[in-house]
């Protein structure tokens, strides 16, 4: 069978395929990043925001390769915590205003260099997470000073597979994307 490659993979210079190969911890912001950065209310005051399956599948896919992640945000939803359960994601930090130092926090107790570390977020507040990264990322719907200081803004939108964009990334950077890919061939 032939290597499966993104086809993205010709937007991703050989520089940031390099640093994407030392990442051992993916952290993510949620909203704008996980989900489009709406948030719905019902009638009853009931919160509302969607996730992209994609997303949900390609860190699946990032936790089995090897690749820890975290989920760092500035607000408290009992609907992160189910959809990041659900996703198993072993690190779930809410209600982080400061998220540069909830990464370091993490860093400390995973031992892990700050060059090791993808951060994806699209506002202010990630903004120092993003500097403080080994590779900083962010999505074409993010604050136009994130996007100043990414390494790298995907070509989907927040909460339209911007996560699987960065996922497959992290996944061709390692070598792994075609062992990933070609079990959904075989049958």
């Amino acid at each position: 069978m032939k290597e499966l490659q993104s086809p993205l993979q010709k937007l991703w210079p050989e520089s940031l395929l390099v640093k994407a190969a030392g990442i051992k911890l993916v952290a993510l912001d949620v909203d704008g990043i996980m989900s489009d950065g709406k948030i719905y209310f019902s009638a009853n005051g009931d919160e509302l925001k969607g996730f992209n399956i994609l997303d949900g599948l390609g860190l699946k896919q990032l936790m089995a390769a090897g690749i820890t992640v975290a989920v760092i945000t500035g607000r408290s939803s009992p609907l992160t915590e189910k959809r990041m359960h659900d996703l198993k994601i072993p690190h779930l930090m809410q209600g982080r205003e400061d998220k540069k130092i909830a990464l370091q926090e993490l860093v400390s107790t995973l031992n892990i260099e700050p060059k090791a570390i993808a951060y994806m977020g699209d506002d202010l507040p990630d903004l120092p997470a993003i500097r403080f990264s080994g590779l900083g990322v962010t999505v074409p719907n993010g604050y136009w000073l994130v996007k100043e200081h990414a390494d790298y803004c995907t070509q989907a939108a927040g909460g339209h597979g911007a996560v699987r964009e960065l996922c497959d990334l992290l996944l061709t950077a390692r070598g792994h994307l075609n062992a990933t890919l070609t079990p959904y061939l075989e049958s």
